[in-house]
């Protein structure tokens, strides 16, 4: 069978917000090889209900392993602080939202601005591999590994590119991602809402715990999502997390706005 020829491609995405809720600002950060494709329906269902949205591409992501083996963690917060900044100036309230190293991204702007709240499904602070370890050695001995691979997968997939080698230079700069934003956890105070996947063959339980033990924040909420696995943006829960982060957006603005748009 042939490729279709109307291939999504990855790109940012960005809605300037309609109606009284255009007045707040959702800055979404996908997660480590991935793009704006894996939190799309979310993107989307924050735009149809008038909230502003933007979903930046990060640098060296949706297109192929050597491009993100060239570049780094700093980047890639750095794009997402830029879209952050940019949204927050032209709305009156601005949260901070991400998937697996999304959540890192955006719990790292929550510690260096006053974001209304954050909101993350499966965020990442840690690994399951024990090899993480030394990766800053093994890094020069085996360029690359694959991808992880969930078992029974139930999300629907998206072609975000060519990753079909994950180039541990880039894994590095993950490991140097998390451990920054682990160490300003207890600079974040704004309220936060994290979804868990029940099953979740890509983010080890201790990412949740670090969170719950050192997070500054006394408002945090934790939602499980029974159904779903690592992408549950994709998957069956995503009805929940578009429904309940909507309410948290609601909720934790300053003034609150009306659900109804306009």
């Amino acid at each position: 069978m042939r490729e279709s020829s109307k291939r999504t491609v990855p790109a940012a995405f960005s809605y300037p917000g309609h109606g009284r809720n255009a007045v707040i600002g959702i800055a979404i950060c996908h997660g480590f090889t991935g793009s704006p494709l894996s939190v799309m329906p979310w993107a989307l269902h924050l735009a149809e209900q008038g909230f502003a949205v933007t979903v930046p591409l990060l640098p060296g992501h949706g297109t192929d392993w050597r491009q993100l083996a060239r570049s780094g963690w700093r980047e890639w917060a750095g794009a997402f602080e830029t879209a952050y900044l940019e949204l927050a100036a032209r709305t009156d309230t601005c949260y901070v939202a991400g998937l697996s190293m999304g959540g890192a991204v955006a719990l790292r702007t929550a510690s260096r601005h006053q974001v209304a709240g954050v909101a993350m499904v499966n965020p990442g602070l840690s690994f399951y591999d024990p090899r993480i370890r030394i990766v800053g050695i093994l890094k020069y001995l085996q360029p690359t590994t694959l991808p992880i691979v969930e078992t029974n997968p139930t999300a629907a997939t998206t072609d975000d590119g060519d990753y079909t080698q994950t180039p541990l230079a880039a894994v590095h700069q993950l490991k140097k991602l998390f451990a920054a934003a682990r160490r300003h956890l207890p600079r974040v105070t704004a309220p936060v809402l994290v979804f868990k996947s029940a099953r979740d063959d890509v983010v080890p339980p201790s990412s949740l715990a670090m969170i719950r033990r050192r997070l500054g924040s006394a408002d945090l909420k934790v939602v499980p999502l029974p159904n779903s696995g690592h992408v549950a943006t994709l998957d069956n829960d995503a009805p929940l997390i578009f429904e309940l982060s909507s309410r948290f957006f609601h909720e934790h603005a300053p003034h609150r706005v009306s659900s109804e748009t306009s």
